[in-house]
């Protein structure tokens, strides 16, 4: 006879169920565990043996092993060790088999018995209650977590002592609860507002336009002119989530480690801002084990890269399959995981490397071959991906000592909620949630424009030599500024604005 008890493995940022079967036969004491495990799991057996005798249970005297079925699937973590455990004390009769048929159980044990927190419990609830399983057994930290997902019983564990106590009816363990309404309305507080900021009313109103259809944007302008402090306010203008926005991202970065303790559910659109010396695989994901990177951490919020050329190249070439396709592919041996990346790019940079050019109050210490090397370290292709560029000059003292405070992040989050919800109709269930993301087919059929605008656009693109895809981004952002007036045909007004938010190819005609 062997004992069964279901547990989880984490692959990408889903998770999947595995089986952890355990064997006592007769022979030289020994311990093994197979299935294609990695170190974490191959020392369980250490951390088994000794929490098992800390907790007043006998360790057998048997040829021991443990098979973690799938044995084909690449599995990681230390989450194993508590169904191991409990798996060897229902082989021996100490734990009643049937109550663990019922239960998926993850967690890892410390020496002493202590059940410590896990990676990715969100997703092993959700793949928990898909499975059908009626309890979740689980360390206490992450209990909150695990409790969001309904239709599941959540039974924190601190002890293996605890957990057997509990097993064999001995004590009863209240189960966790959430109340999930509450928990968005605690969550979604904000600590910035745009209401701080003085002046850069063409800036706000970029940042209004980006935030309404989902379009990357680019701030250049001399140091200290508020680049940074617009976009760190960037997403207390973004659309509300979804429900389903929010599970995705508490997903991720549960995966990933970085869910604050007895924190639930993450209800604010990630904001994340790498430094410049970040590698490619801190970046877009990966390493020895596999983890997210940045842009999988910025998943349906906004990714900050201040001073961009300061980025090494491949770190920003690698932007580019995520900025297309909303997704990256961490490709190795074993295995090839794929981490979602539908993140709004925002980023900064000086308009020369000294930051003064053009500047009349600071003269610009910079060459032209500096000037033209400093932009070059940007690529066309990776330039052609941002809708938005625009210039943040330097605010006038009048408006910094002014008395008047701008429009509140709210008063235009409302106008941004009103674009998106005529974006959610117009594309209904095609899967799009902004204009953003409208291919070349959808752009030719959206963004029709009258003759007078094409002349408009034909004028725009010979002078500027847009390529075919900055074109159709110019097409994309004059939607949304037409989506922000209520209005259904695009006008002459909204191309225009729109070419307005092409600053870098502006200032390339000019200086031909």
């Amino acid at each position: 006879m062997i004992a069964k008890v279901s547990s989880s493995a984490v692959v990408g940022i889903d998770a999947v169920v595995v089986e952890v079967e355990v064997d006592l036969a007769m022979g030289l004491p020994a311990f093994s565990v197979v299935g294609l495990g990695d170190a974490a799991i191959k020392e369980s057996k250490e951390r088994v043996r000794a929490a098992l005798k800390n907790s007043g249970q006998k360790f057998p005297g048997h040829r021991i092993t443990i098979n973690l079925a799938p044995a084909d699937l690449k599995k990681e973590g230390s989450g194993f060790d508590l169904p191991i455990a409990l798996g060897i004390l229902a082989r021996q009769g100490i734990v009643p088999a049937e109550r663990l048929q019922a239960c998926l159980i993850v967690g890892e044990l410390s020496l002493n018995g202590r059940v410590k927190p896990v990676r990715g419990a969100l997703s092993m609830a959700l793949v928990a209650r898909k499975a059908g399983f009626q309890r979740f057994l689980l360390p206490a930290e992450n209990a909150p977590e695990a409790a969001i997902v309904g239709g599941l019983h959540v039974v924190p564990a601190v002890s293996l002592a605890q957990t057997v106590a509990f097993l064999n009816d001995e004590i009863d363990v209240p189960a966790e609860h959430s109340d999930l309404a509450s928990l968005l309305q605690e969550n979604a507080v904000a600590d910035v507002d745009f209401s701080d900021v003085r002046g850069q009313e063409h800036a706000k109103r970029a940042m209004e336009v980006a935030s309404a259809g989902g379009h990357n944007i680019l701030l250049v302008g001399p140091p200290g002119s508020g680049k940074t402090m617009l976009t760190r306010r960037l997403p207390t203008i973004l659309p509300d989530m979804s429900l389903h926005e929010c599970l995705d991202c508490t997903k991720v970065h549960s995966v990933a480690g970085l869910l604050a303790p007895r924190k639930r559910i993450i209800a604010v659109r990630p904001f994340r801002a790498p430094h410049h010396t970040i590698s490619d695989a801190g970046m877009i994901g990966g390493g020895t084990h596999p983890r997210p990177g940045e842009v999988s951490m910025a998943h349906h919020g906004v990714l900050f890269l201040d001073e961009l050329p300061e980025f090494r190249r491949n770190v920003l070439e690698g932007l580019r399959q995520p900025l297309e396709d909303g997704s990256v592919t961490i490709s190795r041996a074993m295995a090839s995981l794929t981490y979602p990346a539908r993140f709004m790019l925002a980023a900064s940079m000086n308009p020369c490397p000294c930051g003064f050019f053009g500047n009349a109050q600071h003269p610009c210490r910079c060459s032209p071959g500096e000037i033209d090397r400093y932009r070059k370290r940007i690529s066309g292709p990776l330039m052609d991906r941002i809708d938005i560029q625009i210039e943040v000059p330097a605010v006038p003292f009048q408006e910094l000592s002014g008395g008047s405070r701008g429009e509140s992040s709210s008063a235009i989050r409302t106008r941004v909620n009103r674009a998106r919800q005529i974006q959610n109709v117009r594309y209904g269930a095609t899967g799009l949630t902004c204009n953003a993301q409208m291919n070349a087919p959808m752009t030719e059929t959206y963004c029709r424009v009258d003759t007078e605008t094409e002349h408009l656009l034909e004028t725009a693109v010979s002078r500027l030599g847009f390529s075919a895809r900055s074109y159709h981004r110019v097409l994309k952002v004059a939607r949304t500024i037409a989506d922000l007036a209520g209005q259904d045909a695009l006008g002459s007004t909204h191309v225009s604005e729109a070419l307005q938010y092409r600053c870098l190819d502006r200032t390339h005609e000019e200086s031909l």
